[in-house]
C-alpha cells in the first residue's frame, strides 16, 4: 500500500499522540514506595472501593479530612499525606476521580455522602486540579465544608471566595513551576484576607505527591521526604487551630 504525505504525517502524529498519553500516564503513577502506606493496622483501618481510599482511625475522631489528587495523577500518589493525617487522629477520604479528572469528579463527596455527620469537623483539600475543584466544591456548596486547603494551585483564579467565612490555607513551593508563585500571589484577592500562606522553600509541584516528573515543573531542591514533612506539619498545625 502506497502512502501518501498526509497519511505519512497523520501516522507519525498519532503514534506521538499516543506515545506522549502513554508516558504521561506512566510518569503520573504512583511510586513503588507510596503503596507502603495502604497496610492497615491496630491504629489505622484501610479500605478501598472504586470511589476513595479511607483511613479511620480505630479510635473516635472529631474531624474528616476530604483529598482531591491533581490531574491524571494515581491517587494513591497521596496515600503518604494522608496516611500522616490519619495517624494523626482524623479521618481521611482520598477521592478516586473520573479518567483521574478532578474536574469530572469534584462532586463525588456529596453524592457519596460524606458530609452526611453534622457533628463531625470537614476539611477539603487538593493539589493541583485537586486544588483548584475543591476551590470549585466551597464555591458551590457553602456550608458544607468547614476548612478549605489548597496545595501547589494558582486557584481560585475564575472564582471570587474572598467572603468566605470559613479557614482557608494554602501551600505553595518556591520551585514549583506548574504553579508559580508569581501566579500564586496575583490571585490572592480572590481568597479571604485572612487566609494562611505556607510558602515551601525549594519545593516543587511533583513532590507534594509520590509520583514522576511533571511537564512545566522546575528541579526540587528539596528531598520529597522533607516537603511533605513540612506540608503535613502544616496542615495538622492549621486543622487544630481552627477546631
Amino acid at each position: 500500500m502506497k502512502l501518501t504525505k498526509w497519511k505519512i504525517f497523520r501516522l507519525i502524529y498519532v503514534t506521538a499522540g499516543v506515545s506522549f498519553i502513554g508516558w504521561m500516564w506512566f510518569s503520573m503513577q504512583a511510586t513503588s514506595n507510596a503503596y507502603s502506606f495502604l497496610a492497615g493496622n491496630q491504629s489505622i483501618i484501610v479500605s478501598e472501593t472504586k470511589d476513595l481510599i479511607s483511613f479511620t482511625p480505630a479510635i473516635a475522631y472529631k474531624a474528616v479530612f476530604i483529598f482531591y489528587p491533581g490531574a491524571l495523577v494515581d491517587p494513591v500518589a497521596y496515600a503518604p499525606i494522608c496516611r500522616q493525617i490519619a495517624d494523626s487522629g482524623y479521618k481521611v477520604q482520598l477521592i478516586k476521580m473520573p479518567w483521574r479528572l478532578a474536574t469530572k469528579g469534584y462532586n463525588k463527596p456529596k453524592a457519596l455522602k460524606l458530609f452526611d455527620d453534622s457533628s463531625k469537623v470537614y476539611i477539603l483539600s487538593g493539589h493541583s486540579q485537586g486544588g483548584k475543584m475543591a476551590a470549585q466544591f466551597v464555591y458551590e456548596n457553602p456550608g458544607l465544608v468547614d476548612q478549605l486547603i489548597l496545595i501547589g494551585t494558582t486557584h481560585p483564579r475564575d472564582i471570587d471566595l474572598s467572603g468566605l467565612k470559613i479557614p482557608v490555607m494554602k501551600i505553595s513551593g518556591s520551585k514549583d513551576g506548574v504553579a508559580n508563585i508569581t501566579d500564586v500571589i496575583s490571585n490572592k484577592i480572590k481568597l479571604p484576607s485572612r487566609t494562611k500562606y505556607v510558602e515551601i522553600k525549594g519545593a516543587n509541584h511533583a513532590q507534594f505527591g509520590y509520583y514522576g516528573t511533571q511537564i512545566g515543573d522546575d528541579k526540587a531542591t528539596i528531598s520529597r521526604e522533607l516537603q511533605h514533612k513540612i506540608v503535613s506539619t502544616s496542615i495538622l498545625s492549621f486543622i487544630q487551630s481552627n477546631l
